[in-house]
């Protein structure tokens, strides 16, 4: 890398000015943002991200899945692409930081790039992906772009078709746009990411970067266990098929599997609905939705099993019947070896402390770790909150974590 590269620094102070705006759009009382994919808060949020694109001279460009990104020539035209971004999508009630900052630093980047007047053998882009959070699908922009989109996914949305349907409505999108988003190998030369960890382990080491070694792989099914309804003053216990049973012995005797067995992954069932949800009424059926993770392909096939046939034990230990349906899943993606020595690389010269972390959340990069090099950085969460009004990292530590992710595209568009 040029030596007169390692002195740049992006403009903490224009960072936050951009950062403050965009966290204003959605914000909650409790000091987070609402701003679920294709939500009017999150529509408006991706106006306020074109008009500032525009506004500070980059070229502003949308694809078909309605990811939107700010583009910058660094020299010849037909060099590949490096992207740095995240996405401005939130959870309900959640917080500010996550994915808008990663998202905010890229463009800092690029405008850091442009005023030095930087010439690179790569261009520069920075994105906002469509619907990270799964509100609707799951890593839907980022799948699209990486090719691995397929139509089955957007008939069997993990949010309901419905809701599918009527947000790709109000943003302009439909089936065949979202198919049409691919782009290819050539074309891209890595993936960056600056994100908070959502956990405490760089908080409790005292570190200032995290660089991600593998993001972790996701699994989830819809899992119904199917009892019958009766009178629930006249029916005895013994004569009941309690569908209540089965999904809380289920949730229960996971926690324990896990814990056991798996310490590497992690189980969550994070939500039950009963039929027909009356006080008064044996619940005759509950839809448990299960969600696995583990950063580690052999072990999450391993969890698979282990999960599905306890389902199984569980629901004929209460004489009931299992029906599972298969919602989706994101294989574990081990980060590439260039980009980590490069994360290092630019906190060694920036004097920051540095550890390496995998990733317990989903995030953009696992859909183009086939596609081109990834790589991922964490700055510390305080208190590990996250998804929630609560979520906190330190001015100080974002900047640390921009600088590193400047200093990482210049290298790896330099070298």
């Amino acid at each position: 890398m040029p030596q007169a590269f390692s002195s740049l620094r992006i403009n903490p102070d224009r960072m936050l000015d951009s950062f403050t705006q965009l966290a204003a759009i959605g914000a909650t009382a409790g000091g987070g943002v609402d701003r679920p994919t294709f939500s009017e808060a999150h529509l408006a949020a991706r106006r306020w991200f074109r008009e500032h694109i525009e506004q500070n001279g980059f070229e502003f460009r949308a694809d078909g899945a309605g990811n939107h990104s700010a583009f910058l020539s660094c020299g010849d035209s037909s060099a590949p692409t490096l992207i740095l971004g995240s996405h401005l999508d939130s959870v309900p009630n959640g917080g500010r930081f996550d994915g808008a900052l990663g998202v905010i630093a890229a463009l800092e980047v690029l405008k850091t790039v442009r005023e030095n007047r930087i010439s690179l053998n790569v261009n520069l882009e920075a994105m906002d992906f469509t619907d990270e959070e799964g509100t609707l699908v799951g890593l839907l922009g980022s799948a699209a772009l990486a090719g691995h989109l397929r139509l089955e996914n957007l008939q069997n949305p993990r949010g309901g078709q419905e809701r599918l349907v009527e947000g790709m409505k109000r943003a302009g999108l439909s089936d065949e746009s979202m198919l049409s988003a691919a782009r290819t190998k050539e074309s891209l030369a890595g993936y960056l990411e600056l994100h908070i960890e959502q956990g405490k382990r760089l908080e409790r080491a005292g570190v200032n970067i995290g660089i991600v070694t593998a993001i972790v792989g996701i699994w989830s099914y819809r899992l119904s266990f199917i009892g019958k309804a009766d009178h629930a003053g006249t029916t005895t216990m013994e004569d009941r098929r309690d569908a209540s049973l089965g999904a809380g012995a289920f949730t229960l005797a996971a926690r324990e599997l896990v814990m056991r067995d798996f310490s590497n992954c992690v189980v969550n069932v994070g939500k039950m609905e009963f039929a027909p949800g009356a006080f008064n009424i044996v619940p005759a059926r509950v839809d448990v939705s299960l969600e696995f993770r583990s950063p580690d392909e052999d072990e999450f096939n391993r969890l698979d099993k282990a999960l599905l046939e306890l389902a199984a034990r569980e629901s004929s230990r209460f004489g009931l019947e299992l029906k599972m349906e298969f919602l989706g899943r994101h294989s574990p993606s081990l980060m590439d070896d260039k980009v980590r020595a490069a994360f290092a690389a630019a906190c060694d010269d920036l004097g920051l402390s540095h550890m390496p972390l995998s990733s317990g959340a989903g995030h953009d990069g696992q859909s183009l770790a086939d596609l081109c090099p990834v790589g991922m950085i964490f700055v510390p969460s305080v208190d590990g909150a996250s998804h929630s009004p609560r979520e906190f990292t330190k001015w100080e530590d974002c900047v640390n974590g921009a600088n590193v992710l400047l200093q990482a595209a210049l290298r790896l568009g330099s070298g």
